[in-house]
């Protein structure tokens, strides 16, 4: 018999302010097959911000199952323990190239503040950081188009 292969694929959005980027990240989730988003923090959820939220995901928000936690570190613990691995999209001095990295699965997908990035506390917890190579001047980009992209690339390692 063969053995099962947990290939889950989950998205965590801790502290997300824009609730227009909330509705992008279901969006692309929902395009690339994510198969849950987590919701933390001050994080708009469907439930609440419905109208603008959903302006954006164009219906995406009711095809992906999502949560809220109000502590994103408490999720990290508990899907840590149910054996995911955790990778923060964040750009610091422990971050890898987001290219070079092979995804272990069940993954969550870390995604942090638009402005103060992953909490310092997530990083801790994360088994790897990840980065996206900027060639310009700007160091980052907006956390809907990053989360995009990196969706899509670990998406298609499944």
């Amino acid at each position: 018999m063969p053995e099962f292969i947990d290939k889950r694929f989950y998205v965590v959005c801790d502290n997300i302010r824009s609730l227009f980027n909330v509705g992008s990240i279901f969006r692309t989730a929902d395009g690339a097959g994510v198969d849950k988003i987590y919701l933390c923090g001050i994080t708009g959820t469907p439930q609440k911000h419905n109208e603008k939220i959903s302006k954006v995901a164009l219906g995406a928000e009711k095809n992906i199952p999502w949560e809220y936690h109000n502590q994103a570190w408490r999720l990290i613990e508990i899907l840590k323990k149910q054996r995911f691995s955790i990778v923060s999209l964040e750009k610091n001095q422990k971050s890898k190239t987001l290219f070079n990295y092979k995804p272990k699965f069940p993954l969550v997908l870390v995604v942090g503040n638009e402005k103060l990035g992953v909490a310092k506390s997530l990083l801790k917890q994360s088994d790897a950081i990840l980065e996206i190579p900027m060639n310009g001047e700007k160091e980052s980009l907006n956390v809907s188009v990053a989360s995009g992209i990196a969706i899509y690339h670990l998406s298609r390692m499944r």
